[in-house]
């Protein structure tokens, strides 16, 4: 319906499946960042289309082999999944992700 009524705007940066777990808005830049599947999303809140900012943060290689090893599914399981956007103070963010069962925490430059 609200495709239809032209109200809203799909999210198109990513048509890999991305498994979108956790969201943080940041009002005072006008963002939106998405924690997913190895990525950290920062979208405009005007239009989430418009100079979408990706961070690239996978789990560590052994890690995901360890993980595989263990008998977790290597798709689905064996990743970074950032389950984590806090505010830190007004120019980072803290961000943790499960990496791949090994969870590992952050700081982001919001900039």
């Amino acid at each position: 319906d609200l495709l239809l009524s032209n109200s809203c705007i799909p999210f198109l940066g990513s048509t890999e499946g991305l498994d979108f777990r956790t969201l943080l808005l940041d009002e005072e830049r006008g963002r939106l960042l998405v924690g997913a599947k190895d990525h950290i999303f920062l979208l405009n809140l005007v239009d989430v289309n418009k100079n979408v900012k990706k961070i690239h943060w996978p789990a560590a290689k052994e890690k995901v082999e360890l993980c595989k090893l263990a008998g977790k599914d290597a798709h689905t399981e064996c990743a970074n999944f950032i389950r984590v956007l806090q505010p830190y103070n007004r120019t980072h963010v803290y961000v943790c992700g499960t990496g791949a069962f090994h969870p590992l925490c952050g700081y982001i430059e919001l900039g």
